[in-house]
């Protein structure tokens, strides 16, 4: 959600700026803008819509500041239109400020502003801030919360401390100033941001793919930090104004995975760098050479402590959107491959009405960005409540995420890093299959320590598992053609049912949500035997049903309910594979995939829902990567 970029240097800091944002496009926005400092001036420049509409209205404008800040604004307070765009600006247009995360107290700010004459232009809580640092500006000599060494080094830092200091909330600023035009504030509570540094400039970001072909020197500010950073350095303080000693890390990303690389979109890239996905978490969690009866090493490596699974009596997962379908497949593997009673929540349910205490009881946050606000704060509450109570209570937290240097990595002592790479598409792909991978390296661990399997059982599905990469590729050489040629039957189409049952019911949940996502089409997912129990009742032949019916314990279960859905005029789509008994008979369109242990199904069954969901969007000329009204990072609650 919303993208800050800020630069500080020696280059032209629009065209950075620009090409920043544009990293960033796929966290998702509704409009942009930027503000420069030069010969003493504050310019801002703001457009509705895609940055295109923002580049256009640069275009011609001679701009040389070396100093600027940046922004992609996903609307939460406000409609998005052009005068509630970021940056915003005091009074008299020497203060810009950008902003990602919400002002839980802009209210009671914005009305004590408004009676020392402030006038606001826009309906947003940012707007709040810089009228609240020109405030500060103006009253500094005369006020006992003045940090007098920050105010002698930058009064610009000592003002944006104060603020700061006022605003409740979850956010991350960003903070220019005609009247200061070497240096570039920044601060974070409880949002993300980086600061890049390179020679004789510096930039400032929510994400590190707006800086990464500039710098791979980041350090990222951790809550309640605040930096100042000028053409000579970067300053780190903390929000009581201590300054900090802290050290940049080098990126290991690769400038060119935010590249299409020849692809259409990058939804599509993602979707075929799956195979490369599956290879990784395979070298990452799972011993070469470990085969039945060796004792001398255990089958999956995930540097969790033995302790943490001591006497273990009941896991609890949180997680949001997609990740909660890939808690839900974690769900059935802890279950039957580990025997640990486990529950799946909605973060942002559980938050507000958490599970009574019981002891033994290890959370399992899940976040592809880590830093999905809900996911965030259930587990902070989680971790807050349990501690201080009998050892037995304590928190045990892992963390699941594809950014391990992000907030859940700094929160949960314990992650499991899910090695996807960066992910740019907005419906989750690739980081979904290595979401569930993580899942069955913790289930067949702990199945392990527990002698809840046979150590046959472990070797056969690791062996299956080892499998899958070549049969991802198959699967998405044979098939991505004739589910492009299909898509063309369902432009028009306005309902979907998706079911399945057993360990790929979540499946048909996450080829109900890509098809939402992306093609803007109505599609629900249900159980399959929970069709004939009100569902059924919307089916007609407009009405297409995808079924996921994969040979195993519940196969012909499935091939009933679809019939069930064909007597009553829907076209039915089979996941299936090649070998399915009746598949012939019942579906009207097969998908099939390769043959497989049915416990590690989800991971092909989920790819040709993919590419539908895909296809029919493309089809429909949508925006497939950055769809309308949804954020990458969802950072707000």
């Amino acid at each position: 959600m919303c993208g800050i970029v800020g630069y500080i240097g020696t280059q032209t800091a629009s065209e950075i700026l620009l090409s920043g944002l544009e990293k960033l496009e796929y966290r998702g926005y509704d409009s942009a803008g930027v503000a420069t400092v030069h010969d003493g001036q504050l310019q801002c420049v703001r457009a509705k819509g895609k940055l295109h509409h923002l580049r256009d209205k640069l275009e011609g404008l001679e701009n040389p500041a070396q100093l600027g800040i940046g922004h992609t604004r996903w609307a939460t307070h406000g409609k998005p239109e052009e005068h509630n765009a970021h940056p915003h600006m005091d009074n008299h247009q020497r203060v810009a400020v950008v902003q990602n995360g919400i002002i839980e107290n802009y209210r009671e700010l914005r009305a004590e502003l408004q009676e020392r004459g402030h006038q606001f232009r826009s309906d947003t809580d940012t707007e709040t801030i810089p009228h609240t640092i020109a405030e500060i500006l103006t009253q500094l000599d005369g006020s006992d919360r003045t940090n007098a060494a920050l105010q002698a080094t930058s009064p610009l830092l000592e003002a944006v401390r104060q603020a700061v200091n006022r605003l409740e909330g979850a956010f991350a600023i960003a903070v220019i100033s005609a009247d200061h035009p070497d240096e570039l504030i920044v601060a974070r509570q409880q949002a993300p941001l980086v600061i890049g540094f390179g020679q004789g400039e510096f930039f400032c970001a929510s994400d590190t793919p707006a800086i990464v072909s500039h710098t791979r020197a980041v350090l990222a500010l951790e809550n309640g930090e605040i930096a100042r950073l000028t053409p000579l350095g970067v300053e780190i303080y903390n929000f009581a104004g201590d300054r900090l000693r802290k050290s940049p890390r080098l990126l290991n990303l690769n400038p060119l995975l935010v590249e299409k690389q020849g692809f259409r979109h990058f939804m599509l890239k993602e979707i075929y760098e799956q195979p490369g996905v599956i290879r990784t978490c395979l070298e990452a969690y799972f011993n070469n050479d470990w085969q039945a009866g060796d004792h001398e090493q255990p089958p999956v490596t995930l540097d969790i402590p033995p302790e943490l699974y001591a006497d273990l009596e009941q896991i609890e997962i949180l997680a949001c959107g997609t990740s909660w379908h890939a808690g839900l497949v974690g769900k059935y593997l802890l279950e039957q491959l580990a025997g640990i009673p486990t529950n799946v929540q909605y973060a942002s349910e559980f938050r507000y009405a958490p599970s009574p205490l019981r002891p033994n009881v290890m959370m399992v946050g899940i976040s592809q960005s880590g830093e999905t606000a809900d996911t965030l704060a259930a587990l902070a509450t989680e971790q807050q409540r349990r501690n201080g109570l009998d050892p037995a209570y304590h928190a045990r937290l892992v963390g699941i995420t594809n950014r391990p240097e992000s907030s859940l990595g700094h929160l949960v002592p314990h992650l499991i890093d899910t090695h996807a790479g960066i992910e740019i598409g907005v419906a989750a792909t690739k980081t979904f299959l290595a979401q569930l991978m993580a899942f069955y390296a913790l289930a067949l661990d702990l199945g392990y320590r527990r002698k809840a399997l046979t150590e046959a059982r472990i070797e056969e599905i690791i062996a299956g598992l080892r499998q899958l990469p070549a049969q991802i590729e198959m699967l998405l050489s044979s098939q991505d053609g004739a589910i492009e040629e299909l898509a063309h039957e369902f432009v028009e189409t306005q309902d979907f049912i998706f079911i399945g049952r057993g360990i790929n019911f979540p499946i048909a949940l996450e080829g109900a949500l890509k098809l939402k996502e992306i093609s803007y089409i109505h599609a629900e997912g249900y159980p399959a035997g929970e069709m004939k129990h009100g569902p059924i009742a919307l089916l007609d032949s407009k009405v297409p049903v995808v079924a996921i019916a994969m040979p195993g314990t519940v196969y012909e279960k499935v091939i009933s309910n679809a019939q069930e859905a064909k007597a009553r005029d829907s076209r039915i789509v089979g996941v299936t594979s090649l070998n399915g008994k009746h598949a012939t008979d019942v579906f009207d369109t097969l998908l099939p995939v390769p043959v497989v242990d049915e416990l590690i199904s989800p991971i092909l069954s989920v790819i040709p829902l993919q590419l539908l969901a895909y296809h029919i969007a493309a089809r429909r000329g949508l925006d497939v990567d950055q769809p309308r009204n949804l954020a990458k990072s969802v950072t707000v609650e």
